[in-house]
């Protein structure tokens, strides 16, 4: 929830701030046809209609007239100046009458709309040197428009505009698109925030019934494992037990044929291979209460039933009585998962396990004489079960590492913190 808010207000910004570029970017065009617009009335029902005879050859009568014929008619806010211009660049009329009768070359846009018409606006070049006299008067727009004189020849008329009050202008546009951006934002999240934390409640729901329907699984699962270990123990186990002491004391009696006795005797041995097998197996489907058995005992019962494989095994344990429980169950599992291993895999001759304390640290060894495997090759399928251990380990806070030389053996240790 708090993801989908800071992505909504993130959301919000970028809509605000796109929506806030697109208006202005509207508003600044608004403005500038409006400009256009100003200045085609000028140019069609002031200017035009007021142009004396005389104008376009500079006669200073016919300027005059100009002058009083307009001069009340052009306070139009944020007009800065105009301009007459004919078709060879003359400037024949300015209400700054430093620029009248100067020459400057006209740029191509502007000769096209003296012979084709329309109108066209850009932001005044203030450095050139026709707009020498404007420069004091801030950043200006000039919006330009085709006229005829009394005589029959095109001229051009130009107004500057400040760009201050289009500035303003924009502004006043964008204020009132604000308003209406926001709120249909704002509207949007209202409906979606409800929503999300109806999904979420729902999500979290979902997953709480899942971890319980797992919970009861794995409930099941171990009771179920309880009840098959708790009966082979009770039952077939201690059946084999008494078969094979049975046997031992018949075989043991002097009144045996000794033939009979040896023969008893190898099926003494055999009961008792397949109990410890048995047992073995019963460690599997159950591992041992490590609180009541302790680590010691529970790695012993491991590693017992190696021997029958031809695995000469050694055990050394060496921890204190305040190690949390729950290390002590993920140290059982490592040693287990790579004792399986290395019995299934290596085809080694020796196994030893050890499990020490230092200081803080919880250290497992793993250590066989087998093949070993190139860990820079394909991964073995056979060590898939320690890769999912390293993950059990690192959210414990604790390290796993497996190193392994072809022809030399693998070597697997583990490190938790005690605290």
């Amino acid at each position: 929830m708090a993801q989908f808010l800071a992505a909504g207000c993130l959301a919000v910004l970028l809509v605000v701030v796109a929506t806030g570029s697109l208006s202005r970017d509207a508003a600044d065009d608004e403005a500038v046809d409006d400009a256009r617009a100003v200045t085609l009335v000028l140019a069609d029902n002031v200017v035009g209609p007021a142009l004396p005879r005389g104008l376009v050859r500079g006669r200073p009568a016919a300027i005059d007239r100009l002058d009083r014929a307009i001069g009340e008619q052009l306070e139009v806010a944020d007009l800065r100046r105009i301009k007459i211009w004919s078709l060879d660049g003359t400037i024949v009329y300015s209400d700054e009458t430093r620029l009248i009768g100067s020459r400057y070359e006209l740029d191509v846009e502007e000769i096209e709309v003296i012979l084709e018409g329309g109108t066209d606006a850009e932001i005044s070049d203030l450095s050139q040197p026709e707009n020498r006299y404007e420069r004091d008067l801030g950043g200006l727009l000039e919006v330009y428009t085709g006229l005829e004189s009394p005589e029959g020849e095109v001229l051009l008329f130009e107004a500057y505009y400040a760009t201050t009050g289009i500035d303003s202008g924009a502004d006043d546009l964008v204020r009132q698109f604000r308003p209406i951006t926001l709120g249909a934002v704002g509207v949007l999240m209202a409906v979606t925030t409800p929503l999300m934390l109806l999904l979420t409640r729902r999500a979290r729901l979902a997953a709480e019934q899942r971890e319980r329907l797992l919970a009861t699984a794995i409930e099941a699962s171990n009771a179920e494992r309880t009840r098959i270990a708790r009966d082979l123990h009770d039952g077939v186990v201690q059946d084999l037990a008494g078969s094979s002491y049975q046997l031992a004391t018949i075989s043991a009696r002097g009144s045996t044929e000794p033939e009979l006795s040896a023969e008893l005797e190898d099926v003494s041995r055999s009961l008792r291979v397949s109990m410890r097998s048995l047992r073995s197996l019963l460690v599997e489907i159950y591992p041992p209460d490590l609180a009541v058995t302790g680590l010691a005992a529970a790695l012993d019962d491991l590693l017992s039933p190696l021997a029958a494989s031809g695995i000469a095994t050694s055990l050394d344990v060496s921890l204190k009585e305040d190690v949390p429980s729950h290390l002590v169950e993920l140290t059982w599992r490592v040693v287990q998962e790579a004792v399986r291993n290395s019995a299934r895999h290596s085809r080694a001759s020796t196994i030893e396990v050890t499990v020490v304390l230092e200081g803080a640290l919880l250290v497992a060894h793993v250590r066989d004489d087998g093949v070993g495997w190139d860990q820079t090759a394909e991964p073995d399928p056979g060590h898939f079960g320690l890769r999912g251990m390293a993950t059990l380990v690192s959210e414990a806070g604790g390290r796993l590492d497996v190193r392994s030389v072809p022809g030399s053996g693998t070597t697997v240790t583990m490190e938790l913190i005690v605290l």
